[in-house]
């Protein structure tokens, strides 16, 4: 068996081939990375629209009269403050000062939830789950598998979108969803998405998914609409300063080292809270900061950041070459001491250091 037959697929992989996208495994999924040209799709989303098939993605529901207490106590986030209909980002912390995973939470009422949760993770995630649950008893209920997911993005999606349903767009608020109808197929309509260029996510059976996506498509025409791949949905994320589970977070890193203070609230307990409530009352010893290149190169994953001397003072956890801003940027872990904007850092490219400077994220507003 070769490796691409042991890769999973999604309701649309053969759509993707089709097209001539580049596939690649991630997170143990036949993926596309790009159709095209990764600038041509990054810009597409940022000044138009595109559609990403993310239906790797988990989508795990809890329900039952403790589902409220399980989830609060699961998640960093405050899920007192969801009303039905809201969604709200949130990690779910470990017991060695971690992070599990991050994830969304959407909130159907206070007995149902829906839990979305990264692909490369859903087993981990679900062990981990069920865990914490031994001491409350919600049901747990795994439909990763039924479900494709479209996360159309871009200041033009609403208007293709609400060609083709009747429900009104308008007034679904950021990080808000309802359920209706896209091209006569149930959905999960989803005022969310991972590009900071705004648009929605749409939720829709497998059997839907090819119906929906050719609906959106046709939809799409006037605004120059095109499929996009991972690679575009990476370099869209990182100008917004979003985290990306391992690489910018992972098992090991604090959400208050990560600068996600603001998914993480004291107000009531959650697993392992006391432990970061420490780190925030004594001020973290290193933090996520975002940097930009003054001299010419790129950052990657794991490339060292040094000090002006050389001397090794933490790592890159993503970086890349802006589209939108025309400048090499990235994040990583610095000691807290050089991590105000305006800092020298260094990072090493291929043997030379490369001057960088601290900036305040997002990079691109």
């Amino acid at each position: 068996m070769t490796q691409g037959e042991l890769l999973k697929t999604t309701a649309l992989t053969q759509t993707h081939r089709d097209l001539g996208a580049k596939m690649v495994p991630f997170a143990g999924y036949d993926m596309p990375v790009l159709y095209t040209n990764l600038i041509l799709e990054h810009h597409a989303v940022r000044n138009s629209v595109g559609v990403f098939d993310v239906s790797h993605m988990g989508e795990v529901f809890v329900t039952g009269a403790k589902a409220y207490d399980f989830v609060q106590f699961l998640t960093s986030n405050d899920v007192s403050v969801l009303t039905d209909g809201k969604v709200q980002y949130s990690c779910m912390p470990n017991n060695e000062g971690g992070i599990v995973d991050d994830l969304l939470v959407y909130r159907y009422s206070t007995e149902k939830y829906m839990l979305v949760i990264n692909a490369s993770n859903i087993d981990k995630d679900l062990a981990w789950m069920h865990q914490i649950n031994q001491n409350f008893g919600a049901e747990i209920n795994n439909q990763s598998d039924n479900f494709s997911l479209l996360a159309v993005q871009g200041p033009n999606a609403i208007k293709a979108i609400q060609k083709i349903t009747e429900t009104q767009l308008s007034p679904i608020p950021y990080y808000a969803f309802t359920e209706g109808k896209i091209a006569g197929c149930d959905a999960i309509i989803s005022n969310t998405g991972y590009t900071g260029a705004g648009g929605f996510e749409l939720y829709v059976a497998n059997n839907d998914a090819l119906t929906v996506w050719n609906a959106v498509f046709e939809a799409g025409q006037e605004f120059d609409i095109i499929p996009c791949g991972l690679g575009a949905r990476d370099t869209l994320r990182l100008e917004k300063g979003f985290c990306l589970y391992g690489h910018d977070i992972d098992d090991s890193t604090s959400p208050i080292e990560a600068g996600l203070g603001w998914i993480t609230k004291f107000n009531h307990p959650f697993n392992h809270s006391d432990f970061h409530l420490a780190i925030k009352e004594n001020k973290p010893t290193k933090k996520l900061v975002g940097f930009v290149l003054e001299d010419r190169g790129i950052p990657r994953q794991h490339y060292p950041i040094c000090s002006a001397d050389g001397t090794v003072i933490g790592e890159v956890t993503s970086g890349t070459m802006s589209p939108t801003l025309g400048k090499a940027i990235g994040m990583g872990y610095v000691p807290a001491a050089l991590s105000a904007a305006g800092s020298e850092i260094y990072v090493e490219v291929r043997g030379k250091l490369l001057k960088s400077v601290v900036t305040k994220l997002p990079f691109l507003a």
